[in-house]
């Protein structure tokens, strides 16, 4: 798909999001829609995926480690066609199927439950695992948070996934510089984290997460590496195409009023015109 269409599909999903967090009035804002170009590109462009069959056996498969931000995964699924964008309004209502945390189980396109942070890399790490030996070429892909990364289990898993030579596996690290309560830095520094990835015996390609371009060549780049598994490490700007949210970790966990929603809103038509006279 060309870059054009990609963009003005990620603008469409940002404001989509605000949509259905003001109509919640709970969820997480930050991450998603810094998040949103990424999971575009991988649903609209890269990854194999059908959304007439969800269980198609030669399908690639996501997963979600970082199971806070899934509004976003919410809305790309709903958008490619999983399930109806009407149900985005349910989010985080009793009994609907759009839960804080993502269910496999009841959710199209969904292919692992989140919640605990650390524990999506090694689902991955297993499925790709369970696809080598059994001679598949699927590609499996993870995304994860820099702030989980202060989990054990996650070096477990890039240890592991290095060992076994997972050259079908792909992470994307969202390098947004945020978590829950503060800036990583300061919470728990990460870098180097690129030479520490290289180190763990990962092929690692850093990018910006908002540049269309670099994201798809870094997932071709991926596909493309033999012997050992790949980290894109992703430059992202937590809230981005939102003034009031953009890099600040306050709104993590934080949902807009409808003030801030109509904002947010103006702003991103805003970029989508720019978008557009940009492209046409």
């Amino acid at each position: 798909m060309k870059d054009k269409e990609l963009e003005l599909l990620a603008n469409s999903a940002r404001q989509e999001l605000v949509k259905t967090l003001v109509n919640a009035q709970s969820g997480h804002t930050a991450g998603p829609l810094g998040m949103a170009d990424i999971f575009t590109v991988l649903y609209y462009d890269c990854a194999r995926v059908d959304s007439n069959n969800p269980s198609w056996p030669d399908r690639d498969y996501i997963y979600l480690s970082n199971g806070h931000i899934c509004p976003i995964w919410y809305v790309t699924l709903a958008m490619r066609g999983f399930f109806p964008v009407d149900e985005l309004q349910h989010l985080r209502k009793i009994n609907s199927l759009l839960q804080g945390h993502p269910h496999n189980e009841t959710i199209p396109g969904v292919e692992n439950s989140g919640g605990p942070l650390g524990q999506g890399i090694s689902q991955a790490a297993g499925c790709a695992i369970a696809l080598k030996a059994d001679g598949k070429p699927n590609r499996v892909y993870a995304l994860l948070g820099d702030g989980e990364m202060d989990e054990g289990q996650v070096w477990e898993a890039l240890m592991f996934a290095a060992q076994h030579k997972l050259d079908n596996l792909t992470i994307i690290i969202d390098r947004n510089n945020i978590q829950i309560d503060g800036p990583t830095h300061s919470i728990m520094n990460l870098e180097p984290l690129g030479d520490k990835l290289r180190a763990f015996g990962w092929n690692v390609i850093g990018i910006d997460g908002h540049d269309i371009g670099e994201i798809k060549k870094a997932l071709g780049k991926a596909g493309a590496t033999r012997g050992k598994p790949t980290a894109i490490l992703a430059q992202t700007v937590p809230g981005k195409g939102c003034s009031e949210f953009e890099n600040n970790y306050e709104w993590h966990g934080k949902t807009p009023s409808k003030e801030q929603g109509d904002k947010a809103l103006a702003e991103l038509q805003e970029i989508r015109t720019r978008i557009e006279k940009r492209w046409f």
